[in-house]
């Protein structure tokens, strides 16, 4: 409250500006603001905490319905239990302390794995992570374990504490209709969360692969900058025409800040357009397509008063007429230049007008001739020892600081191909036990059918087609939800892909195929089960 009323005091202008307080600390995680809230970073962190939530959701379903599934081979101790007086809250603190058990085992095998893959991990997110063990790490991990065992092991408890002692004893157990459809629906749950992630990590894959490649309206290639100091700052123009005559390379130019720099000191907002202060042949070097008009020239002394503007700021001046000649901003325009994009493909193309100021360079930027990178750049670093003593030379290629824009999208990227492959695996580990145990359990029909003259192809067929409906089912329950998803993501970027139904049905396709591979390589085992063997079982 006194912050606003301080700016109101101080300024005369505070139209559409709002002074705020952030803690130092958040800076990192929460250094972007939008309309006064915190993002950045931050939105990552809880993107990946959710995938982490449901990868570990998929776990506790395999879970339950493995331990259900394979509730006959605990019938005969249940019913001698509870024929003994033992009570269903007894059986059910049991079942749920051998899940939580196994949990905490289980998180202990997680660390070690954890121990041994976070140097790659560290390597893909680009940052020297460690697994420090303080009291907070220890009471998030044991709570997360319990919590965890506690989830997974509640259903399977209540579900096998149950049965009633007589029908156990005479083996008298029915599953019910409800039953059936809850482990179906687990199942389903399961394999809509696999397509769902193979169709993120399509359009994840596809929009930065977009980004990566998009003509950009200005040539970034072979492109390298660094900063104006020492000797350059006195003689900047003598510095540059210098540089013009070295081996190697073919333009040079000097600008404030870089091309791709959202905001600069003396740059940023004059008016209602972004502003870039550039030197003479900076609009020539990075190829910026004149529209109209002319560039700066030093043919014309007059130039440093006057601007070039790009479409966008031309199309906020609703004219019909030519701009060329007229004032804008108290400036003359003296050309136009066709849009191109300054700032990330978050954002669209904004207006934007070029000043001539090559005295308030910050950066020369040198265009290499292509082929002849090393050679130029082992020369540009013998003429900057020579001119500037005492200086190193740091230089960076301007694509590259392209990219970096996109260093966050990227490891999203990767993180999200790690993500779903491990959520596949999850998946397909629980069908291929749940597939295991339907075999075990149809063994007898399984020696009847091929008594009677059924084919192994029959029975895996038979075998095959409930698991391969169910993921069917998941299949049309999780296209809308991929296309909703994706579509949201996509909407963070001004210039993103389009959405082609190859990505879902693709996506949709894959997971089926992995399934049945996962369903067949049991149902052909049963199926290959001499029935004289399994008929003598019986």
């Amino acid at each position: 409250m006194k912050m606003g009323e301080f700016l109101e005091r101080k300024s005369k202008n505070t139209v559409n500006r709002t002074l705020f307080l952030k803690p130092y600390s958040d800076q990192y995680l929460y250094g972007t603001y939008e309309n006064g809230k915190a993002v950045g970073r931050i939105q990552y962190v809880r993107l990946f905490s959710i995938i982490a939530i449901f990868i570990l959701l998929i776990a506790c379903i395999n879970f339950m319905n493995l331990t259900t599934a394979k509730a006959s081979r605990r019938l005969k101790e249940i019913g001698i239990k509870k024929a003994v007086g033992a009570q269903r809250k007894t059986l059910v603190y049991q079942y749920v302390t051998e899940s939580v058990l196994m949990a905490f085992v289980s998180l202990m095998i997680a660390i070690g794995l954890v121990e041994m893959l976070l140097p790659g991990f560290s390597e893909i997110t680009g940052k020297q992570l460690t697994l420090v063990f303080s009291w907070d790490v220890v009471l998030a991990f044991a709570t997360i374990t319990f919590v965890t065992g506690l989830i997974a092991g509640s259903y399977p408890a209540l579900y096998l504490s149950g049965f009633k002692p007589s029908q156990v004893l005479r083996g008298q157990i029915n599953t019910s209709v409800a039953e059936q459809w809850a482990r179906k629906g687990l199942v389903v749950f399961q394999f809509a969360m696999s397509v769902i992630f193979i169709t993120s990590v399509v359009v994840v894959y596809k929009q930065i692969e977009f980004v990566q490649s998009k003509n950009l309206g200005y040539d970034k290639n072979n492109v390298v900058y660094f900063e104006v100091e020492g000797n350059a700052t006195e003689h900047l123009d003598a510095f540059i025409e210098e540089v013009k005559t070295l081996p190697g390379v073919e333009n040079a130019s000097s600008m404030l800040g870089t091309m791709v720099t959202e905001r600069v000191e003396g740059g940023g907002m004059i008016g209602d357009m972004d502003s870039r202060a550039v030197n003479y042949d900076l609009l020539e070097l990075l190829n910026i397509e004149v529209k109209e008009g002319r560039t700066f020239s030093r043919n014309f002394a007059s130039d440093q008063n006057k601007i070039i503007l790009n479409e966008a700021a031309v199309e906020t001046l609703e004219t019909k007429n030519s701009i060329i000649g007229s004032k804008v901003l108290g400036k003359e325009v003296i050309g136009i230049v066709k849009d191109f994009h300054y700032e990330t493909l978050h954002e669209p193309v904004k207006p934007l007008f070029f000043r001539l100021e090559p005295k308030a360079s910050t950066n020369i930027l040198v265009k290499i001739k292509p082929g002849m990178e090393d050679m130029a750049i082992e020369e540009l670093q013998k003429f900057y020892a020579a001119r500037n003593h005492g200086y190193v030379f740091n230089y960076q290629f301007l694509d590259q600081q392209y990219q970096a824009q996109y260093t966050a999208e990227k490891r999203v990227s990767k993180l999200s191909q790690y993500a779903a492959a491990l959520t596949i695996v999850i998946s397909c580990l629980g069908l291929f036990g749940l597939a295991a145990f339907t075999a075990e359990r149809r063994r007898k029909e399984i020696g009847i059918r091929k008594v009677l003259g059924s084919s192994e192809l029959g029975i895996v067929s038979l075998l095959s087609n409930d698991f391969a409906k169910m993921v069917i089912v998941s299949i049309l329950i999780a296209l809308p939800v991929s296309y909703f998803l994706t579509s949201y993501w996509l909407n963070n970027f001004a210039y993103r892909i389009e959405l082609k139904w190859w990505y879902f049905i693709g996506a949709g396709a894959s997971a089926l195929f992995i399934a049945w591979l996962t369903v067949a390589m049991q149902t052909i085992k049963a199926a290959r089960i001499n029935p004289v063997d399994s008929l003598r079982s019986e």
